[in-house]
């Protein structure tokens, strides 16, 4: 008798869908590297007309090769948002550089702005607000700035693993968004709990803060992948739940499916009671 069953299993049994999942999936967007996005042969075969594709700027990815997978995924009719990490520009030259060229080439007129995880800044700046600060995204029509939410907190924010200096900076793109024509969505980091999230939620609402949240959740992976990417990125106490997981062998051989999160609580709770529904990012 085998340890593990690798048999046909049985047909699952069919569900009616729930309208509230249904209404929290909508608008979804993913999340892609040129390397992974080379595996791809065409988006158009897995995603909906019209998805965002947010596309991250690893520390050592050639501008190159991220313009031209942007104009890749923007040609096969996605909206396409590429990571501007402060820490790895260079300096205004080489900011207004990137804007055109992804403008030029690729058509693009949004981006998610965030500090990166660079511990030294290559350059100049050092986090988004300095990127906001520089007018050259309004200068260039860009109608859509998204910047970073973290729901479990930044210790590379707020060494003391407090919340002060995170909290300051989300007031201050508040009062951007509210006194220029931006358009801004805050991207979260991915959590493996939906509490944490709806506890921040709730915290950022009681401070004024209503720029609508584009929620970040894991896609499926091998455990010990997500794992290791999640400490590099710097996950909070949600984190535990993989670990917890990992500690049963079995469930090693499988992959982390978003579809474990506790029930998509989050549309139930917390956003429908503040009156603004999220976005799924993956």
């Amino acid at each position: 008798m085998s340890l593990l069953s690798f048999g046909r299993s049985e047909s699952p049994e069919e569900k009616t869908p729930d309208p509230q999942v249904e209404a929290f999936l909508q608008d979804y967007s993913i999340e892609v590297m040129p390397r992974t996005a080379e595996k791809i042969v065409d988006f158009r075969s897995l995603l909906p007309q019209h998805t965002r594709v947010y596309i991250a700027h690893i520390e050592g990815t050639p501008i190159e090769d991220m313009v031209a997978t942007a104009k890749r995924i923007a040609g096969e009719g996605f909206a396409v948002i590429p990571h501007f990490p402060a820490r790895i520009i260079k300096d205004e030259a080489t900011l207004a550089d990137w804007i055109a060229r992804y403008q030029g080439e690729a058509g693009v007129d949004q981006a998610l702005l965030l500090a990166g995880g660079v511990t030294t800044p290559h350059g100049d700046y050092n986090s988004s607000m300095e990127l906001l600060q520089s007018g050259l995204f309004d200068k260039a029509g860009f109608g859509h700035l998204h910047v970073a939410g973290h729901p479990e907190g930044n210790k590379d924010i707020d060494p003391d693993g407090g919340d002060q200096n995170v909290m300051d900076a989300l007031r201050w793109k508040q009062q951007f968004r509210d006194t220029t024509d931006a358009k801004m969505a805050l991207a979260t980091q991915f959590a493996f709990e939906a509490g944490p999230i709806i506890a921040w939620a709730d915290a950022i609402k009681e401070a004024g803060i209503d720029i609508p949240i584009h929620i970040g959740i894991a896609g499926p992976a091998k455990l010990q992948t997500l794992i290791k990417f999640a400490i590099a990125c710097g996950v909070g106490p949600s984190l535990k739940v993989l670990q917890k997981r990992a500690m049963d062998m079995t469930k090693l051989l499988l992959p982390y499916e978003p579809n474990e999160y506790p029930r998509y609580q989050l549309w139930g709770s917390v956003f429908k009671q503040n009156g603004r529904r999220p976005a799924l990012r993956g």
